[in-house]
């Protein structure tokens, strides 16, 4: 399988899928991890929603020859952009883990941005000034959701346990951006590993220079929708400081990610074993 290769802020060469349509498609090898081992490659990988896939990109998604495909969406979402394109045959396990909060700001305001229904009320919540604190302090609240919501941590942990699992391998992860839910998970695998910590930011982060179209094509959409489509513009990027509010909440609320993989998730040293076993080379 050829990729495209793209380097990360840390330096690390990281490898693009390649996909036309799905431009935050990548594979998650690569990366150093402990005991001088290194991320596997052509095992996992993560990406944006699959929607909207050319012929040339699910053939190229066929050539990975997937076991699984973990979709984070929820049937809400699925239903405003479509369903995943598979190749033929497609996956064995089509697993859906649905972590969406219906009452929760971030999903209720994109959902309506993208319908068409976010009136002056809903767009005011977005601004700085607003009591809330605008629509940077909700990808916050989000990142503490991720880590204390009983509905993020079954999810997060259900996933984990799949990328355990040998015959789910290869195994590729996605939610609608690729961003957020898809940027945690990859956030906890790789701490499991033993990867960096400025190595996951420079992951996390590399999706705003692959969504950098997508962006500018969601903001262009929103143009006849929205007032001011920019208001959404920290719901849309990945930012440092989202990523170390879950960070900061795993040590708040567990300690450190050592507990938090344990308590929180529930995961046990079979489990990590097995991740070391499936990942690392």
């Amino acid at each position: 399988m050829r990729y495209g290769s793209g380097v990360t802020n840390s330096g690390m060469t990281n490898l693009s899928l390649g996909l036309a349509n799905a431009a935050n498609a990548r594979d998650l090898g690569g990366y150093p991890a402990a005991a001088g081992r290194r991320v596997r490659h052509g095992v996992l990988f993560r990406a944006n929603a699959l929607n909207r896939l050319s012929d040339d990109d699910v053939a190229a998604v066929g050539r990975l020859g997937l076991a699984c495909l973990v979709d984070f969406r929820h049937p809400h979402e699925i239903e405003l952009i479509g369903p995943d394109l598979l190749p033929v045959p497609p996956p064995q396990h089509l697993v859906a883990l649905p972590l969406f909060d219906p009452e929760h700001d971030v999903f209720t305001t994109v959902s309506a941005a993208l319908r068409g229904t976010a009136g002056a009320e809903v767009m005011a919540k977005l601004r700085p000034d607003h009591a809330g604190g605008g629509a940077a302090e909700m990808m916050l609240e989000l990142y503490r959701w991720f880590v204390t919501a009983p509905m993020a941590r079954q999810a997060f942990a259900s996933a984990v346990r799949l990328i355990a699992s040998a015959d789910a391998l290869p195994l590729l992860y996605h939610c609608t951006a690729g961003k957020d839910r898809t940027g945690w998970l990859s956030a906890l695998v790789l701490s499991s590993l033993g990867v960096e910590r400025d190595v996951i930011v420079a992951d996390y982060l590399r999706t705003n220079d692959l969504n950098a179209n997508g962006t500018a094509y969601v903001l262009a959409a929103l143009t006849d929708r929205v007032e001011d489509p920019t208001a959404l513009l920290p719901l849309l990027e990945a930012r440092g400081e989202y990523l170390a509010e879950g960070f900061a909440e795993v040590d708040r609320a567990y300690g450190g990610m050592d507990a938090y993989l344990a308590d929180g998730l529930g995961l046990d040293g079979a489990t990590f074993a097995a991740l070391r076993a499936n990942l690392l080379e």
